[in-house]
């Protein structure tokens, strides 16, 4: 498929469901004086990229700090799309058919995670070029490096151990006992981003489809705050001026509580 980007029309849908445990209300968890949802509207925004920015969320106080700062809430997500063990393709489903029954149409559609909020515009506009420049892809899925190599990993059977991977080699060194950089290259999807054409779970019931074009991350575009402890990391980062935030609106107020740590 031979197209430019000028002549597509793509969709940020950003989730932002109320109820997460890890890191409590952490869609809206203050990070350098703004709500962490803030950061990820502001790169959507600010990327040029999308006709609009939605978020899906379930809570209406979320929904308001998200149109606060600029995103769209069409309708709020039914709370039976939003548990903890609701898969994405449930919501992201549900929204597209929603807009369709609107007469709302795009080609493509973006999920933009809200705890990646290290995320840039540049990062963004980078994933829609590589995107529509590749033209046969299902989809574009955001991946890094592995830190731990799954060829140091192991299953265990009983009172024995296995590793995950082994050398095809068998005369070779055992992947296991063999430094980090000898070893092939393995890479792990993070939340920063992913790209699909609106037909794909429509069509397959499928976010990502089968053909699948990988973006390497780089920098801290890919840090992913799901636990306490990531949020540590992510405020020392932003101290020691490491990592750079999106450059967020400032906040209007307009008589929402907050009431965030």
């Amino acid at each position: 498929m031979n197209t430019s980007s000028s002549s597509l029309t793509c969709l940020a849908l950003i989730p932002a469901r109320a109820g997460s445990k890890r890191v409590v209300s952490k869609n809206t968890r203050l990070l350098a004086g703004h709500p962490m949802l803030a950061y990820t509207i502001a790169s959507a925004l600010d990327s040029g990229v999308f006709q609009r920015v939605i978020v899906s969320t379930d809570s209406p106080e979320i929904a308001e700090i998200a149109r606060q700062y600029g995103a769209e809430v069409p309708f709020l997500r039914p709370e039976t799309l939003a548990t903890d063990q609701s898969p994405d393709i449930e919501w992201l489903s549900h929204l597209l058919l929603k807009l369709r029954e609107s007469g709302e149409t795009a080609d493509c559609f973006s999920i933009l995670r809200p705890t990646s909020p290290f995320r840039q515009p540049e990062t963004i506009q980078r994933a829609w070029q590589a995107f529509v420049a590749d033209g046969s892809a299902d989809s574009l899925r955001a991946i890094e490096k592995c830190a731990q190599h799954p060829a140091k990993m192991w299953q265990i059977h009983g009172n024995r151990m296995t590793p995950i991977m082994q050398n095809p080699d068998p005369t070779g060194t055992p992947w296991h006992s063999t430094p980090y950089q000898s070893l092939p290259p393995v890479y792990v999807q993070n939340a920063s981003l992913e790209i699909a054409w609106c037909r794909i779970p429509l069509e397959q019931d499928s976010i990502a489809g089968e053909n699948i074009l990988p973006f390497i991350t780089e920098g801290y575009e890919g840090f992913d705050i799901n636990t306490p402890e990531d949020l540590i990391v992510a405020e020392h980062l932003i101290q020691q001026g490491l990592a750079t935030l999106p450059k967020a609106p400032v906040f209007a107020q307009s008589g929402v509580k907050l009431g965030l740590k």
